[in-house]
């Protein structure tokens, strides 16, 4: 099971998740647990990046379960909640967000929020729920499958564009120090105009610790399926083991 963040908000999250779950195989769903900047509709509140997440997933999982926690002003989803009188945490956020579709198939994807340390208030964070999640998954697994052991992986989205070096290697530096590990990273052109993008490409394969999966040029028609020509799944998908020191 993969967990996608990237360095900032408008990374490319979205179009990376929906990109590599159209290249897997097999029963594979994608999660988007908090979204900010929702539509309303007849049905409730509607999120434009699950909608896309469920367009490439295979499993018929309904909204809610994709998609738990909505709000409808495009803010940081613990202002939101605020102004609804809720309280984000990590606990409460991961006994919203699990369900054991995430253990049933055989490529899991959550859609993080923001970046990496995402607030909730109070001192919480997204990517304490991710830690959480961790230790639900092996305690499911226990029950289900003790000689199977789940893990979470983190894949990273670079939005390419001035200062993204720096914000790559903060954003790497903290998801190690929280003792999980990087599957792999992705660059996606967010600035069209971007100078010398070759470079600074190069410079953060030098830097980054964890595989390459691909280079998402900036995209006239940024869809699922023209952004996954790009992109490799990460090795464990693949069922190899990956080759590399994430510390």
């Amino acid at each position: 099971m993969y967990f996608v963040t990237g360095t900032d908000t408008d990374s490319g999250k979205t179009l990376v998740s929906a990109a590599l779950l159209s290249k897997a195989q097999g029963h594979k769903c994608g999660f988007k647990p908090i979204a900010s900047g929702c539509d309303v509709t007849e049905d409730g509140l509607r999120n434009s990046d699950a909608m896309m997440l469920m367009a490439q997933s295979n499993m018929n999982l309904p909204y809610t379960m994709v998609n738990p926690i909505s709000f409808e002003p495009a803010i940081a989803p613990h202002i939101a909640a605020k102004q609804i009188n809720r309280t984000l945490t990590a606990q409460s956020v991961l006994d919203t967000m699990y369900n054991p579709a995430m253990l049933e198939a055989d490529f899991a994807l959550i859609e993080g929020a923001g970046g990496w340390r995402l607030p909730f208030g109070n001192g919480e964070y997204l990517s304490d729920t991710v830690k959480l999640l961790q230790t639900k998954l092996q305690q499911a697994q226990q029950i289900q499958n003790p000689k199977k052991k789940p893990k979470i992986e983190v894949i990273l989205v670079v939005g390419m564009k001035l200062g993204c070096l720096n914000h790559a290697l903060l954003t790497q530096e903290a998801i190690l120090a929280d003792g999980l590990t990087i599957a792999g990273w992705v660059a996606n052109q967010v600035d069209a105009e971007m100078a010398f993008i070759d470079d600074n490409l190069n410079s953060l394969q030098q830097m980054m610790q964890a595989p390459f999966l691909g280079y998402v040029p900036h995209l006239t028609a940024a869809t699922a399926e023209n952004a996954a020509v790009y992109l490799q799944l990460p090795a464990i998908s693949k069922n190899i083991q990956p080759n590399f020191s994430c510390c």
